[in-house]
């Protein structure tokens, strides 16, 4: 078995990039934080430090071992809340998955009513916008988007929330602004800003699209979110394309337009877990959810 506590040291020598640092932030002397480091190498019997300077950086080996570390000790974080709401008398908990946008903008009025109105059930948001995920870690509620049929997940029950529309968004004196619409074929000539450098769904649907007006956009900044995204519009320094949601607050400096010739949509959807389809908490999660998207 491999010891927790020397996982959580080496995590910690890694985020630092250092022992002195490491040591510092735990509060332990460097030479016991270097024992611990010796020893979690003798268990596992792998290098997984080298030294770079004056500080050091995982090895290849260390790098995996840093990332799987990464997920036991949330996994192991999350079972000490399991055991602190147990004792508290709070057995319910709800878990939620759901993409950024929807995330950002509908979730925290959700939770703040669910909270409010259940304060016996322990609510855990998670923002992961894989599908896979809903396999993965199975919580009782998952948002997710599509671009076409929808995805069955085995122990889940999906339902539409709404299809929207994505809209262009350019700098607020850009030639453009004055107006409400414009067609997907016009933007062709302007510099882009990415807002998704994972490639999912959502991106692809702007691609689509552009392929569908016979051209591929010129991107000259890709960031991985909207909100980076739209202040770069707003700056001057290119132009996005983003789902409506994602457009809802945006910066000073950026304005949004309708997009026509073709409109690219997707869908936002919420899978189900059929277990707690009944669950109280759940049904009125579902209520708010709707009225979030109506």
């Amino acid at each position: 078995m491999i010891d927790t506590h020397r996982l959580m040291v080496f995590r910690s020598v890694v985020a630092t990039g250092s022992v002195a640092a490491a040591a510092a932030t735990l509060g332990y002397s460097p030479s016991a934080i270097s024992q611990h480091l010796a020893a979690l190498q003798r268990e596992t019997g792998l290098r997984l430090l080298e030294r770079v300077g004056r500080g050091v950086v995982p090895t290849p080996a260390g790098r995996v071992i840093a990332g799987e570390a990464a997920k036991v000790l949330d996994e192991l974080t999350a079972l000490g809340s399991t055991v602190s709401d147990l004792r508290a008398g709070k057995a319910n908990r709800l878990t939620i998955n759901s993409f950024s946008s929807a995330g950002t903008n509908w979730m925290p009025d959700v939770v703040a009513t669910l909270t409010h109105e259940f304060p016996d059930t322990r609510i855990r948001l998670r923002i992961v916008d894989e599908l896979a995920a809903v396999s993965g870690n199975r919580p009782d509620i998952a948002l997710t988007v599509r671009l076409d049929k929808p995805a069955q997940v085995s122990g889940y029950t999906h339902r539409d929330l709404m299809t929207e529309p994505y809209v262009a968004v350019v700098p607020a004196d850009h030639e453009l602004a004055a107006r409400t619409s414009v067609d997907v074929a016009e933007l062709e000539r302007y510099r882009w800003i990415d807002n998704d450098t994972s490639h999912g769904p959502c991106r692809q649907a702007m691609l689509n699209a552009c392929a569908a007006a016979g051209f591929t956009p010129r991107f000259v900044v890709e960031t991985t979110d909207y909100p980076s995204a739209l202040r770069f519009v707003a700056r001057g320094v290119g132009i996005t394309v983003v789902p409506r949601l994602g457009a809802t607050d945006l910066p000073p400096g950026a304005r949004a337009l309708e997009l026509t010739n073709p409109t690219p949509s997707r869908t936002i959807c919420a899978h189900i877990k059929d277990s707690e389809a009944c669950n109280p908490v759940v049904t009125r999660t579902m209520e708010l959810l709707r009225t979030a998207a109506g």
